[in-house]
């Protein structure tokens, strides 16, 4: 038995900020921004929380498959950017969606997380421990930003994506194999200064905006690439999987370069790489999913496709699944 997908939805905030939009108040350009990133514009959620993001999507994808909101057992929200610590973000899904039967939990691996998630809900559902999982990734990472630090102010935005898991009985269907990594060590690199535990918010650590995101770009950049390519290379390799094998690759959406190295060492062409940073920027756990309901929707996903989905965050975290598509091109309406 295997865990496959049997609904996917997304949902991206209406209020557009494009390129020139930072181009008033900060020592950047539309061509800086385009040339190094990949970025065009982004959506920026101006009121609410990420539960605001996921909860239009999992209620669609609940439309969608046909389910009514008791039928789900489990949700799972991985994000960086909870609507408070506590309670769970999943917890506000499960009443904002009327989710009643479900039990949940948050699960934090930045850009990662969807990957972590999606694995924890296979591994669930292939156990017997679960029938319906909603495996959801969003993040408000305009929450988060540095209004006044160009290097970050411009790669990121808002959205949330998520996938309905069930057991399949054909196993050539389904997640069918992960990669997932960590190393401590990157924490140094990306990071929020204060607002945990160990440095609680105060006046001084306001005043002093350690409750944005830190990044040392280079490094990240330099690590993302070779981390994202090997783990992609490694699973098609453990696999006996070729280029010709592989329907499309959907990498997290956090750099044009990262995501050309990642397909290079494939050995993919382009056309079979999933790209839309261009209009969302990085939406941390968001984007993979995101990246997977549009590819559905558009009639571009068919039934057995292999995906092979890539993603590299703060932690250092980073991973690959191999998913075999089980679902049939959307009927047009």
């Amino acid at each position: 038995m295997k865990a496959a997908v049997t609904a996917t939805a997304h949902y991206l905030p209406p209020d557009v900020i494009s390129n020139s939009y930072f181009e008033r108040f900060l020592d950047t350009s539309d061509e800086w921004i385009r040339t190094r990133t990949g970025i065009s514009e982004r959506r920026f959620l101006k009121q609410g929380g990420t539960s605001d993001l996921i909860t239009p999507a999992v209620k669609e994808c609940l439309r969608e498959r046909g389910l009514a909101p008791e039928d789900i057992d489990v949700v799972i929200v991985a994000t960086v950017t909870p609507d408070q610590f506590f309670p769970s973000t999943a917890a506000t899904v499960q009443r904002k969606a009327g989710l009643k039967n479900a039990w949940g939990f948050d699960l934090s691996a930045a850009c990662s997380g969807y990957l972590y998630a999606l694995f924890t809900a296979a591994k669930m559902i292939e156990a017997g421990g679960a029938k319906r999982i909603l495996v959801c990734g969003g993040d408000k990472m305009s929450s988060i930003l540095n209004p006044e630090d160009r290097t970050t102010y411009v790669l990121f935005g808002d959205g949330a994506g998520v996938m309905l898991l069930e057991a399949t009985e054909d196993d050539s269907l389904g997640l069918q194999d992960a990669i997932l990594c960590m190393d401590g060590a990157g924490g140094d690199y990306l990071y929020m200064t204060a607002g945990g535990s160990q440095k609680p918010a105060t006046a001084e650590t306001v005043a002093n905006k350690e409750h944005y995101v830190i990044q040392d770009g280079k490094s990240v950049f330099k690590s993302a690439v070779i981390g994202m390519a090997e783990v992609s290379a490694q699973i098609m390799e453990r696999n006996n999987l070729t280029a010709d094998d592989i329907a499309w690759l959907v990498p997290h959406q956090a750099n044009l370069r990262i995501i050309d190295a990642t397909a290079n060492r494939m050995g993919l062409s382009k056309d079979k790489v999933i790209v839309n940073i261009d209009k969302y920027g990085n939406t941390t756990a968001g984007t993979i999913p995101i990246c997977i309901s549009e590819l559905y929707h558009s009639g571009r996903l068919h039934k057995g496709d292999a995906l092979v989905l890539s993603s590299f965050g703060a932690g250092f975290t980073w991973g690959s699944i191999l998913l075999r598509w089980a679902l049939d091109a959307p009927k047009s309406e």
